[in-house]
């Protein structure tokens, strides 16, 4: 039996709280008798709902100040979705544990129906991404889901969406948009599977980085990191390895659309990423595979070919008319 107290730090949004959860009782199945309390932190980004992360920051806004209770020593371990999380951390702090990966690909989701009093919405069903009418508009925060849906269908109307998932989605069935796209592993987790209409290909939309994964973080020196070592999914951890160091290299900003999804086949790394503009009209793409073993070095090399092969262009356009650079494409 262990007397110990541990200390999560997390958002307090639905899927947050169900991720920290989740933790929690992973550590206590692990460790019978241990405490783990969750401590609920509002940060930056949660604060600010009525602006496009983009023009205020990036995945730094869902971790800050959980990070800043850590060193404080208010948290003993905090707990993130990964796409959140920034390639570089505060000193004394470090990824420590990338659980096993949920469904990575985004959904397509429509509405339930017709809005009552709302006859100008169309009420006919879409059962998929292809039947969009002309002109339908799609809401998303994200820049790496707009330009890769514009990509695809230049006529298509992004709209601003932010919130928490159940915030998304009540405006969706209110008729503000035709359709959504959120990240299937979060609705997945709170029990929402029935409201995806589809999954999209990550030919149609490749993720953001390590997306669907959760990752726990904590002081280096702790010895709360041999506590927390079992939840680590190696197979996971491997990939997303691979699509941070290629965000890393890419030094992923402000207002660029940036993606890629690793996969494992027996010991090979399997990869693909890409760099796009706002406009959605020009895309850069490559894939590159190797072993496991090497997931960083492959990572940075998918990176270098796509500022070889013209996203260094497409970067340097972009960070010349945002605000200094931050880690990864945002809200994704």
């Amino acid at each position: 039996m262990m007397n110990r107290k541990i200390v999560i730090g997390t958002r307090a949004s639905k899927l947050a709280l169900w991720q920290a959860e989740w933790v929690k009782s992973e550590l206590e199945r692990l460790h019978p008798g241990i405490v783990v309390e969750l401590n609920k932190i509002k940060t930056t980004g949660d604060k600010i709902v009525d602006v496009p992360l983009a023009k205020v920051g990036g995945k730094g806004l869902f971790v800050k100040e959980i990070e800043e209770a850590m060193l404080r020593g208010e948290a003993d371990i905090a707990v993130h979705s990964m796409k959140d999380v920034p390639t570089e951390f505060p000193q004394g702090l470090h990824l420590a544990v990338i659980c096993k990966r949920e469904d990575p690909r985004d959904a397509f989701i429509t509405r339930r129906g017709n809005p009552a009093g709302r006859p100008d919405i169309r009420s006919s069903a879409i059962p998929n991404f292809a039947s969009l009418p002309q002109c339908a508009v799609i809401g998303t925060s994200s820049l790496r889901r707009s330009c890769q849906l514009l990509h695809a269908r230049p006529d298509l109307k992004i709209e601003q969406l932010r919130g928490n998932l159940d915030t998304r989605l009540r405006k969706l069935d209110e008729g503000l948009f035709d359709a959504i796209i959120l990240a299937a592993a979060g609705v997945k987790r709170l029990g929402w599977s029935d409201r995806i209409t589809e999954i999209l290909s990550t030919e149609t939309s490749l993720p953001a980085i390590g997306q669907g994964a959760i990752g726990i973080e904590c002081r280096m020196e702790d010895d709360i990191n041999d506590l927390i070592a079992p939840l680590n999914d190696r197979d996971t951890s491997v990939c997303v390895v691979a699509e941070r160091a290629f965000l890393k290299k890419l030094e992923g900003g402000c207002q660029v659309p940036i993606a890629a999804y690793a996969r494992l086949q027996s010991d090979m790394l399997i990869m693909e990423g890409l760099v796009g503009n706002l406009a959605g009209d020009l895309i850069i793409k490559d894939s590159t595979e190797g072993k496991a073993s090497d997931a960083e070095s492959l990572g940075i090399r998918l990176a270098e070919s796509l500022l070889a092969r013209g996203a260094k262009n497409i970067l340097d356009e972009v960070y010349g008319k945002c605000a200094p650079k931050i880690n990864g494409d945002i809200a994704s």
